[in-house]
């Protein structure tokens, strides 16, 4: 073989393999905005946003608040990779006189997204175990008033195996705007352990939702990583708080660990990129994952906010509860905007914290 046909025989092999090779996602920070914690909408305190969804160029936000759960919608101003304003414009407090639900349930919101097609609103609510109220998944419409209750599967139906203060926290539209996820925060008692300083299997469960169905027709196991801070207080957790579907199958996943004893730096937040293939077990039907054998979903660590807290406000990474994608940048890369949820003080100084970061690929 002449040394110019090998020369372009290899020349060929390169340029295939590079148009073939995945390009690995990446993400970066651009912008911190934080709210001033004193503003007030409506007279009601700007605070608890547990979750965000972006759509049609609005914002909108689940307050964490079962004594009066409502919902926010807002203008998020972007330019030159920053966050300019939050211009919050209007609440809307759950009501509805003719159905009973709101009455007979705890709504402790955690996360909300909109519905493309229909513009329906949709909230995930953990409940109260303790009290003996279960979690929900439902829908209203912009003004609040209720329209459909989804049926749980079996696995999330039984509140002797939930945990309180551990169930419905993220949730995400599908890409294919078919259905939606639902995530719980911890594991169920008959799935693992709760992460601790050791290594353990500690899966949550991930559950799909069909749009025309209504019902759960697929659910899967995502392992939680181990907490690796050292010990301060009594309280050491690490769960799933948000979560974004940003193409079919494959997601953004919010894993925030808080531990006590650390005042306003004891949160540990970490983006993970997750995905499902045909490889990935299926676990509606499994009652406890303890003593089966499945395989979660992959995951790869994207970001750990630990790498740039010096960008940050007196370097706090708060209590991040929500992500959404945003609109394109200018660059025409995908934004991710993530939001806290701060308590409403109730445990001290947090922060209304927005943060902007861009993707890419490489």
């Amino acid at each position: 073989m002449e040394m110019k046909t090998i020369v372009y025989f290899f020349l060929t092999l390169t340029l295939l393999f590079s148009c073939t090779k995945k390009k690995d996602l990446e993400l970066h920070f651009l912008d911190e905005y934080v709210v001033e914690d004193s503003l007030v909408v409506k007279t009601t305190l700007i605070g608890g946003l547990s979750g965000i969804d972006y759509d049609d160029g609005n914002y909108f936000f689940v307050v964490d608040d079962p004594k009066k759960p409502r919902f926010l919608k807002a203008k998020i101003v972007l330019q030159k990779n920053k966050i300019i304003s939050v211009d919050f414009q209007n609440m809307t407090i759950l009501k509805d006189v003719i159905s009973s639900f709101y009455k007979e349930n705890v709504l402790d919101l955690e996360s909300i997204f909109i519905d493309k097609e229909t513009k329906e609103i949709n909230f995930v609510s953990e409940g109260s175990i303790n009290t003996g109220k279960s979690p929900s998944i439902f829908s209203t419409d912009k003004n609040g008033k209720l329209i459909h209750v989804y049926e749980l599967p079996k696995s999330l139906k039984n509140n002797q195996t939930i945990k309180h203060n551990a169930v419905f926290e993220g949730s995400s539209k599908s890409s294919n705007h078919k259905g939606f996820w639902v995530s719980v925060e911890g594991p169920l008692k008959g799935d693992g352990e709760d992460p601790s300083f050791t290594k353990a299997s500690s899966p949550i469960r991930m559950t799909y939702f069909d749009k025309t169905t209504k019902k759960a027709i697929k659910q899967f196991a995502y392992q939680l990583e181990h907490i690796m801070k050292p010990s301060k207080g009594d309280v050491n957790l690490n769960g799933v708080t948000a979560l974004t579907e940003y193409k079919e199958n494959h997601f953004f996943i919010v894993e925030r660990t808080y531990q006590s004893g650390y005042g306003s730096y004891g949160n540990i937040v970490k983006i993970f990129e997750a995905s499902i293939d045909k490889t990935t077990t299926n676990i509606l039907e499994i009652d406890s994952l303890r003593n089966t054998k499945y395989t979660p979903l992959k995951k790869r660590l994207l970001f750990n906010f630990d790498t740039i807290k010096n960008k940050l406000t007196n370097g706090i990474i708060d209590n991040i509860e929500g992500i959404t994608l945003g609109p394109l940048l200018a660059n025409g890369n995908q934004s991710l905007i993530l939001v806290s949820d701060n308590n409403f003080q109730t445990y001290g100084r947090q922060l209304n914290q927005f943060i902007l970061l861009e993707i890419s690929t490489k």
